[in-house]
């Protein structure tokens, strides 16, 4: 124990002289105090000599209240900035330059009495969510869809048999405190005709950590330490899925079987339904608490078919989403997606959605209604019609990005979320 304490009084910490500070005022507030009440304790057998050092080390030829108030001023001026400056010593490598302790502890400690928020997605939709939520909680937990099978996801699941970690790496980036830094890092991807070129580092960085941790589940967590995160990044389930779709072909009325996620969009033909082989991998359990506990659950942003239903057909994950007493909410996409929502509208997002999934089980379903961008030429924003906004489920307000108008904003969206939260709330 005293070995652990006195590891704090080791050189170069800046800790050792503001607690000299801190003490050296405690006994100029004692010395304070008993200069009030030293006269009461005095007798004629006190020895002399005392009496005289007593009398210029008390300032006694000072009115009694006099020498109180200053050694108390000097007292407590020494413990208020001993402990500022001891504060900033052991908070200096969780602040930002120029940033106030005050206000970086505040905002700290009200984002860890946050919410419980549950984002269920996968690809960019998820990880731009992500960036806006951790601003208002660290109480976060992100469900990534495991049916990524194209790229550097599909290559290392299939060369090492785990788990795509491509929408894992990007959550974990955007919920990381140094953000700025991990991304370009997690997002570096290898260039050239080697066995590296289309890897990325964070894709590399978790496959290694699973290999050594021995488990996918365990690498995504220590990954989140090494990474500080604000929240988890948690699979929908731990088996080895596969997304297949149903396409129904252009000018036919046939449709055609499709396997993998990553080949339903490059396919000629609309979608009319997509499901999981297995179909009864059972959800990862840490998801199925986090929803039944969420205060909040966001499904969405993202691409309907190949990374938002992939979750949704977790039969677990499913039923836990239905019977949890969060606010469920829906965020319908921006615009229309190229192979998977041709022509889509909002109400046709949610009637896809129903049925794979069953009715009403959104609370509130959010969709912008800013179309000042320009898009691609294949994308068309998607609208929704008077009708289904004078229901009041669906609200339609400006979450799009100022530089990229077919991307949602972060913190348009988050704010809007938790808009809608404290309106359930009251």
């Amino acid at each position: 124990m005293f070995a652990k304490l006195w590891r704090w009084m080791r050189p170069g910490l800046g800790v050792k002289r503001w607690l000299f500070f801190v003490l050296a005022g405690v006994a100029l507030i004692g010395l304070g105090v008993a200069v009030v009440v030293i006269d009461a304790y005095r007798t004629d057998t006190t020895n002399a000599a005392v009496l005289t050092l007593l009398s210029y080390a008390s300032l006694r030829f000072l009115p009694r209240l006099v020498r109180a108030v200053i050694f108390g001023g000097i007292g407590a001026t020494l413990i208020f900035y001993g402990i500022y400056r001891l504060n900033r010593s052991l908070l200096r490598p969780f602040l930002h330059p120029g940033a106030d302790v005050v206000a970086t502890l505040e905002n700290y400690q009200q984002r860890g009495r946050g919410p419980r928020v549950v984002a269920i997605g996968g690809g960019h939709g998820l990880s731009t969510l992500l960036r806006g939520l951790k601003t208002h909680t660290r109480n976060l937990t992100a469900v990534v869809t495991v049916a990524d099978d194209g790229g550097s996801s599909g290559r290392l699941r299939e060369d090492f048999g785990i788990l795509p970690p491509g929408d894992i790496r990007n959550c974990l980036a955007a919920l990381s405190n140094d953000e700025a830094l991990l991304t370009q890092l997690f997002q570096y991807r290898f260039s050239g005709a080697s066995d590296l070129g289309g890897h990325s580092f964070g894709n590399l960085f978790i496959t290694a950590l699973a290999d050594i941790s021995g488990s996918f589940e365990s690498a995504i967590m220590e990954s989140g330490r090494v990474l500080s995160v604000n929240g988890r990044v948690l699979p929908a389930t731990l088996h080895d899925v596969k997304l297949v779709a149903s396409l129904e072909l252009p000018h036919s009325a046939s449709e055609v079987r499709v396997e993998g996620e990553s080949k339903i969009p490059e396919m000629a033909g609309r979608v009319r339904r997509v499901w999981l082989e297995p179909d009864n991998a059972p959800a990862f359990p840490p998801v199925v608490q986090a929803l039944l506990a969420a205060d909040i659950i966001v499904v969405g942003p993202g691409s309907l078919y190949t990374s938002i239903l992939p979750n949704l057909l977790v039969r677990d994950l499913l039923d836990a989403l239905r019977v949890s007493s969060a606010l469920k909410v829906y965020v319908c996409n921006i615009a229309t997606q190229t192979g998977e929502t041709d022509s889509f509208t909002c109400e046709d997002h949610i009637r896809a959605l129903e049925e794979h999934i069953g009715e009403n089980v959104f609370d509130a379903i959010l969709s912008n209604n800013n179309y000042n961008g320009v898009l691609d030429d294949s994308s068309v924003w998607v609208r929704a019609d008077e009708k289904s906004l004078a229901d009041g489920k669906i609200r339609a307000i400006d979450l799009a990005d100022d530089d990229h108008s077919w991307r949602h904003d972060s913190q348009k969206l988050a704010d809007a979320i938790f808009a809608l939260y404290d309106e359930k709330a009251f």
